[in-house]
């Protein structure tokens, strides 16, 4: 699923990007570099290369550290549900399989899983696997792990993935057995990602409600154990060397997270070394960084749709035609041309075409052939808004301070709002209050509209249609179709992926039709390493797979 986030998800959901003069603009095409270590490019034929794995480290380094644009509220796997938390757990915990850089999943910490019907899931657990305390992992640790999101008094974010789920019971000393109540094609993808993390049994019921705070931690089985965190300032991660899979031992002795919110800091504390990486690159600095010769910057694959999401659908943009209207006026060329420097592409519906893994590619072009689109178009959009009875009425637009593309993307989406005939006002929040958007109904009160950068988590589509059913947690808007909750529905009851897909494309025909989220462009994962470093692959996977381990010193 995928959620918040500044930067290049604004801010988990979040995002970014738009422009307070617009120009028209040509966006940018991906393109392959096809070799590892090509460095990524936003000049030439293209607007930016696609990398799939950064050179291969020398060997160790001692330590590096890395940059997050905000703090995460806790290290709970439980309310990892943006960029800060995902970033770091994804060294520490690990769940039941792995989701790869090519959006591929295999076996984690559970060695095997089988199907041997349409409701049972059954989980072969690794053997001689070390929690971080040095005890060893066992099937009750998965099934206490598992529970955890089901408990009322969590309040899992992810507890829409066990929606389904019956039981979760020990089957074998090395065995567990997941019962579902009715078939769910995504339930195995899931726990390749945050919703199958795996923690001692015994540390959940020690720490209680303050699992995951600064004063207790996490106890999991990563490459990388918790060494310290310090609120306002960072978090320190230190190799584990008991770790289990001897292809990921990690290379660094140590990696310190660093909070630092404002994009510019970020930037000058990598071009300084202070800092020797980051993820979701702030797009202004593009060209600085790759001209400034202190580093490299690249791109990956993503899964990433930057959207505004509609939080309000009781006022004015209670019209799908007022919404229509909005999207049809907003310079989305010029959003990706001012904003991210080319290098992005608009984007057509929700999810991209990455998201369908599985799908021959010539059946999901059929599916976005037939979808409804936008182009530019203010004098149309104007007229269409007016029909709707458009007359100057208060549109609330929120956005964050979290990089320099998030005020153009808040300015195009109020400069097309003012060009339909709506009196626009735009809000900002500081990134740690954007946050609580995502989380909080409370603290969307007064907005109608917020940018996300939404990111699949796993290669099916089905988590970004899956969140807008009726009363669904990310539902923002409470957002509500019969035939699109049928559509959802009726895909997510079947296992053959291309069988899946002709359901969820009749979910995105009418997610395109209605806007309860209005997509504007998507962007390649962004990562800054420094000279000293390299070795990771920069793929959206980053989020869930052990990528720091992979990082080791530069040749």
């Amino acid at each position: 699923m995928t959620r918040f986030a500044p930067g290049r998800r604004l801010a988990a959901a979040a995002t970014v990007a738009a422009a307070t003069v617009l120009l028209a603009a040509c966006s940018g095409t991906a393109s392959s570099s096809g070799g590892a270590g090509a460095s990524s490019s936003v000049s030439g034929d293209s607007a930016y290369q696609l990398t799939a794995q950064t050179p291969a480290p020398a060997g160790d380094i001692d330590s590096f550290t890395w940059s997050l644009y905000a703090e995460p509220l806790s290290l709970s796997y439980a309310y990892a549900f943006d960029y800060p938390p995902n970033t770091v757990l994804s060294n520490v915990c690990e769940s039941l399989l792995r989701w790869n850089s090519d959006l591929s999943y295999s076996p984690g910490l559970a060695t095997k899983w089988a199907n041997p019907d349409p409701t049972t899931w059954v989980y072969t657990i690794r053997q001689g696997v070390h929690f971080h305390d040095g005890t060893l992992m066992t099937a009750n640790d998965v099934v206490a792990s598992l529970k955890y999101n089901l408990n009322p008094k969590v309040g899992s974010y992810w507890a829409s993935v066990f929606r389904n789920v019956k039981s979760i019971e020990k089957t074998g000393p090395y065995q567990v057995t997941v019962t579902l109540s009715r078939p769910d094609a995504t339930f195995n993808q899931y726990m390749a990602v945050t919703p199958g993390t795996v923690e001692s049994a015994a540390t959940l019921a020690k720490d209680g409600a303050n699992y995951g705070n600064p004063s207790t931690g996490v106890n999991c089985t990563g490459p990388f154990a918790l060494s310290s965190w310090t609120p306002g300032q960072s978090i320190v991660l230190k190799r584990f060397d008991q770790y289990w899979d001897p292809t990921l031992r990690a290379k660094a002795a140590q990696v310190k997270f660093v909070f630092l919110e404002d994009p510019n800091t970020r930037i000058n504390a990598w071009q300084s070394g202070e800092v020797d990486g980051g993820w979701q690159v702030p797009p202004n600095a593009y060209a600085q960084l790759k001209n400034g010769g202190q580093g490299s910057l690249y791109f990956g694959t993503n899964t990433t749709v930057v959207d505004e999401i509609v939080s309000n659908l009781k006022g004015v943009l209670s019209d799908k035609r007022v919404r229509q209207a909005l999207l049809m006026a907003t310079d989305r060329q010029g959003i990706i041309k001012a904003g991210e420097q080319g290098v992005g592409d608009l984007a057509d519906s929700l999810v991209t075409r990455s998201d369908w893994v599985g799908v021959p590619p010539a059946t999901v072009d059929s599916y976005y052939a037939g979808l409804a689109s936008y182009p530019y178009d203010v004098a149309k959009a104007k007229a269409l808004a007016a029909q709707a009875g458009v007359n100057g009425q208060k549109v609330v637009i929120a956005t964050s301070p979290i990089s320099a593309d998030s005020d153009i993307v808040a300015q195009a989406t109020a400069a097309a709002a003012k060009a339909i005939g709506l009196d626009p006002v735009i809000r900002t929040i500081a990134p740690d209050k954007y946050t609580a958007l995502f989380s909080d109904p409370a603290a969307r009160k007064g907005i109608d509209l917020f940018m996300t950068a939404w990111y699949v988590s796993i290669g099916d589509p089905l988590d970004m249609y899956g969140v807008l059913r009726t009363g669904e947690f990310s539902n923002y808007g409470s957002w509500s179709d019969k035939a699109f909750d049928a559509a959802v529905d009726d895909a997510i009851a079947t296992a053959d992926p291309v069988q899946r897909s002709a359901y969820t494309a009749k979910a995105q025909q009418i997610s395109q039709v209605e806007l309860p989220w209005l997509p504007l462009f998507t962007a390649p994962t962004s990562l800054w390493l420094g000279k000293r470093i390299t070795g990771v692959s920069p793929s959206i996977n980053f989020l869930y797979y052990p990528w720091a381990a992979t990082i080791g010193a530069a040749k």
